[in-house]
């Protein structure tokens, strides 16, 4: 049967989403937060960074179901960061994923406060489940490793200083290097530790790693400049979210310093490499990841 990455997506997401809400339904308090933290949590998404975390595994000959609770505290996190991000501190956005932002949602009832806590509160528990099975389980050693991968990504070297860093550069002269820098750290950071800790808990050796390192390099910078494109030429209604906010921010993106043209030859050279990383797997198993840097290029949000 011809691979369908649409209907990949769909299992997956499918899969993620069904976890996700069994989750957030068995929590104990039924409170407020626990409302708020679900609104995020359960408001759509491409669950791309779960998806790499179970493509992962699998392109290791591991079954894809070791990663599922690994996947979701994934999820949890990259939720945890748009909560954050758009806030009025940080990016003041009104709307994600087509719905209010969760400061907006709440604003009267301390929406601001109510969604730095929600943030905090999926930040933890995605932590909380990740131990949790790691200490009810007979190889806990690989979830452990994968939980280290992904706390380092999500911490103040990675994900958390490429934001700093993103925001200090706004309205500021800088070179692509650096952009690539920036984006590696805020955006591929947790692509790369979403396909990596998948790997691990699937047992992959260093050859594994290594190039599904190198693929997760190269695909996390191409996602980012996707956005930046999508930002200057997409519908906010297909998008869920504003548009052309980075132009009137005066942020630094590829498409503001080098034009809508070279950015795409940029991303296509990076999904190019990205692809060639891949050659070591089984074709079968690797038609996944192939498909989905292709789809970071062509997707309309």
């Amino acid at each position: 049967m011809e691979f369908s990455l649409k209907d990949y997506l769909h299992e997956k997401a499918s899969i993620i989403n069904n976890s996700l809400d069994s989750i957030m339904m068995n929590l104990i308090s039924n409170s407020l937060m626990r409302e708020a933290m679900t609104y995020s949590l359960m408001a759509g998404g491409k669950r791309l960074r779960p998806i790499l975390c179970l493509a992962g595994a699998e392109i290791v000959e591991a079954d894809y179901k070791k990663a599922i609770t690994t996947a979701c505290a994934i999820e949890m996190i990259h939720t945890y960061s748009l909560i954050h991000d758009d806030l009025p501190a940080m990016d003041n956005d009104e709307l994600r994923r087509g719905m209010p932002t969760l400061h907006i949602k709440y604003k009267k009832n301390k929406g601001e406060a109510i969604a730095i806590l929600a943030g905090d509160g999926l930040l933890t528990l995605a932590f909380n489940i990740m131990l949790k099975e790691a200490i009810t389980s007979e190889k806990a050693l690989p979830l452990i490793k994968a939980a280290n991968i992904i706390a380092d990504a999500a911490g103040y070297n990675n994900m958390i200083a490429g934001q700093t860093e993103d925001m200090l550069s706004e309205g500021k002269k800088t070179k692509i290097k650096e952009i690539e820098k920036i984006d590696s750290l805020k955006t591929g950071a947790l692509i790369k530790a979403s396909l990596l800790s998948g790997a691990v808990i699937g047992d992959a050796n260093l050859r594994q790693r290594q190039a599904l390192e190198i693929y997760a390099n190269n695909i996390g910078v191409a996602f980012q400049i996707t956005d930046d494109i999508l930002n200057v030429t997409g519908d906010k209604k297909t998008m869920g979210k504003a548009v052309g906010t980075d132009k009137k921010k005066l942020k630094n993106t590829f498409p503001t310093l080098i034009g809508l043209d070279k950015s795409k030859e940029y991303a296509n050279n990076l999904v190019k490499n990205a692809l060639a990383s891949l050659g070591i797997f089984d074709a079968k198993r690797s038609q996944p990841l192939k498909e989905l840097a292709v789809y970071i290029l062509e997707r309309n949000r």
